[in-house]
């Protein structure tokens, strides 16, 4: 059609040709790309305004990939300090600080057997978790100068390291940590949650619920990583610890758990007595395996010394202490069991209860209760781990150093799935868990501890938080989702309701000061918010009170919600509530000084005041605070990651990251969130691609 044209026309008509199949080129281009409804057509990262990664990838393999990319992102150096220390190596990177963490890892086996673990998992997972390392690599490669120099050492990171992580976080600090070995009689275990599970019979809306809500330490190994990962056969919202290849609390379209600490003993300490150069067990003497090590420790001029680690190794487990002819041998469950992530992936995969009870009954998880809800209505709790087959006795006995001279303490087998306590639709409609043992997931109960042996878990007493939680929901025939929010922030001390009816009058028959903190008291909201006054005073009060003699009376099975109660020594209350009175008013100029006032937030520029309190306060809104030199406290754990999450259609959920979602020197969202904490509330949780679209902050492409 051009040949009658002038030449000059032609040229313009061909100019114009090249530049519509140009044009054309690139908006097929752009949108295979960016469209909202592209999501398999590339493999992408999209940051939202809260530094939160929503991953769409075309498989799992670019998924794994970018995750560990993304990771780097958020938290890098943090995480190379945490692998290196999982490798048993960071006193060979960093000095002597680190030497201590590294003889526990090799006395444990960690890097052995992160190797061996790493063999045993399918052909399958393996390409993931080689995906995840390729990813963390990648971005160091391209980004070193966003990583502190002195980390660089720990680069590359093998999928063996991912392992290593993992058993150093659950199975040796979770199950069992070194405090642990020291304080065998007590919880030594930082760590606690909040979970609820609502049926629609207990929703107003007639669509079931689920709070998610741990309570951790707000740094190192404590901290959690929010993000969403789309791919063909997944499309999963919530939270894993940092350094973690997948997500270990999580939501779908149709499903979701959390998990909370629970009454789990998953390790045992063997007394051993030396004879020769072994151990006495079953009237004969066995030889120690013995396995000589030699660490390596960085000094100040940057050589390195050599560090020996004698590592002896019993039927029971490794020697952990020493004293004249005496030793102590580690027990510790799962150590054979290396499928947890793998097993965290089902979860997230599935689609129904069936699916997700598939997943769990791989039992490669060694603890952490299941609180579980999903779209058709199901709610559940589960108490999951590998919970040992005992010969006798019970939780209590379990709980001490045990005889190692007889195999007939020595336990060698786990519990099967269906041993384990677990409710699904109980009644009334609702499940929660708070770090209490499983008898008291509903009331009226619906897991009868008769029906299990005696040292599955302890039978009391509940403490105050869970009941403080159990007590909110039973107390609310019908939930909205905004009630469960709004509970979910509550910071009421279900001490003071126990106590206060006594402590008040006994005061006022004591001197002027013990009756103006009577008076201060009696006119506090018993909350932890930001302005309530007489909190400070009443938990300074109680904090210095003998929590062992404290109640007239005591936790009762019978009555597990509204006991303990009452003071049991009213003169030695007073007295007690005099001395504090005095400090408080000397070091804060008022006996009700506001909580808010005393307590914060503090994460670089953000020093806000804070809300919620202690665990032994009984407030459901955790907080655990720490004194500064000024007088005051920050909070240090807490408030975690919480998510409240509506199976409705589309799913409404809403979320928080306490501290907010990156650790890296410059990133925007250092503390971002504390804001958010400080008030109260929760954000939306974006899933939809346009609904991420409509709050992107940035985007990557792979």
């Amino acid at each position: 059609m051009f040949l009658n044209l002038p030449l000059s026309a032609r040229l313009k008509g061909r100019l114009l040709r090249i530049t519509l199949l140009i044009a054309s080129f690139a908006i097929t281009l752009l949108l295979g790309i960016y469209s909202p409804s592209a999501g398999s057509q590339s493999n992408e990262i999209l940051w939202d305004t809260y530094g939160v990664p929503h991953i769409f990838s075309q498989d799992a393999k670019s998924l794994f990939h970018a995750f560990g990319w993304a990771q780097m992102q958020s938290h890098g150096n943090l995480i190379l300090r945490l692998y290196a220390q999982a490798r048993g190596r960071a006193a060979e990177y960093w000095g002597e600080d680190y030497l201590e963490s590294d003889q526990w890892v090799h006395t444990m086996g960690i890097p052995q057997r992160a190797s061996e673990w790493y063999k045993a998992q399918s052909p399958e997972f393996q390409t993931n978790l080689n995906a995840f390392a390729a990813g963390i690599n990648a971005y160091a490669k391209q980004h070193r100068d966003e990583i502190d120099d002195e980390l660089e050492i720990v680069l590359p990171i093998e999928p063996a390291d991912l392992l290593a992580h993992l058993q150093r976080v659950v199975h040796f600090t979770f199950v069992v940590n070194p405090q642990s070995l020291s304080n065998i009689h007590e919880d030594a275990n930082p760590a606690g949650s909040n979970g609820w599970a609502i049926a629609p019979s207990h929703s107003e809306s007639g669509n079931a619920m689920l709070v998610a809500n741990p309570h951790l330490p707000w740094a190192d190994l404590f901290l959690w990583y929010e993000a969403q990962l789309n791919a063909p056969g997944i499309d999963a919202y919530g939270a894993t610890l940092v350094g973690f290849p997948v997500l270990e609390i999580a939501f779908n379209n149709n499903l979701g758990w959390t998990h909370t600490v629970n009454t789990h003993d998953g390790w045992d300490a063997y007394e051993l007595q030396l004879a020769k150069d072994g151990y006495r067990f079953d009237g004969k003497t066995r030889a120690f395996e013995i396995e000589n090590k030699v660490l390596k420790v960085k000094q100040a001029d940057g050589t390195l010394r050599e560090e020996p680690l004698s590592v002896r190794r019993s039927i029971h487990g490794p020697v952990v202490a020493q004293k004249d002819d005496k030793a102590i041998a580690l027990r510790v469950v799962g150590l054979d069991q290396p499928g947890a992530l793998e097993e965290w992936w089902e979860m997230a995969r599935a689609n129904n209860l069936t699916a997700f009870e598939i997943a769990l009954k791989r039992l490669q998880i060694p603890m952490f209760t299941v609180i579980y809800a999903d779209r058709e209505g199901h709610i559940m709790h589960f108490f999951n781990g590998q919970v040992p087959v005992r010969s006798q006795g019970d939780f209590e006995d379990w709980s001490g150093i045990i005889p190692g001279d007889s195999s007939g303490n020595l336990w060698s087998k786990n519990h099967p799935y269906e041993d384990l306590p677990r409710v699904i639709d109980p009644p009334t409609g609702w499940l929660q868990n708070a770090n209490d043992s499983p008898w008291t997931t509903t009331f009226p109960p619906a897991i009868e501890p008769d029906n299990y042996p005696s040292y599955m878990a302890p039978r009391g007493p509940m403490n105050l938080r869970p009941q403080r939680s159990a007590k909110m929901l039973l107390e609310d025939d019908k939930l909205s989702f905004d009630e469960v929010v709004k509970y979910k922030h509550s910071t009421r001390m279900e001490l003071a309701d126990r106590l206060l009816d006594d402590l008040i009058p006994a005061a006022r028959q004591g001197s002027e000061l013990a009756r103006r903190a009577a008076d201060v008291l009696q006119n506090w909201d018993r909350n932890a918010d930001a302005d309530s006054r007489g909190a400070v005073l009443f938990a300074f009060w109680a904090d210095a009170m003998d929590s062992d003699n404290l109640f007239a009376k005591p936790w009762s099975e019978k009555s597990p919600l509204t006991t303990p109660d009452g003071l049991a020594d009213p003169a030695d209350a007073v007295a007690t509530l005099e001395a504090v009175a005095a400090k408080v008013e000397a070091t804060y100029g008022a006996l009700d000084i506001a909580w808010g006032e005393v307590n914060r937030l503090d994460s670089g520029d953000v020093n806000l005041p804070a809300n919620g309190a202690e665990d032994f306060l009984g407030a459901f809104r955790a907080l655990e605070l720490s004194p500064t030199k000024d007088g005051h406290f920050e909070a240090v754990g807490g408030d975690s990651y919480v998510a409240v999450i509506e199976f409705s259609q589309p799913v409404k959920a809403m979320a928080l990251t306490s501290y907010g979602n990156a650790t890296q020197p410059n990133s925007p969202h250092r503390g971002d969130q504390l804001k958010l904490f400080a008030g109260k509330q929760l954000r939306p949780v974006w899933r939809s691609r346009p609904e991420i679209e409509a709050h992107l902050a940035s985007r990557q492409q792979f």
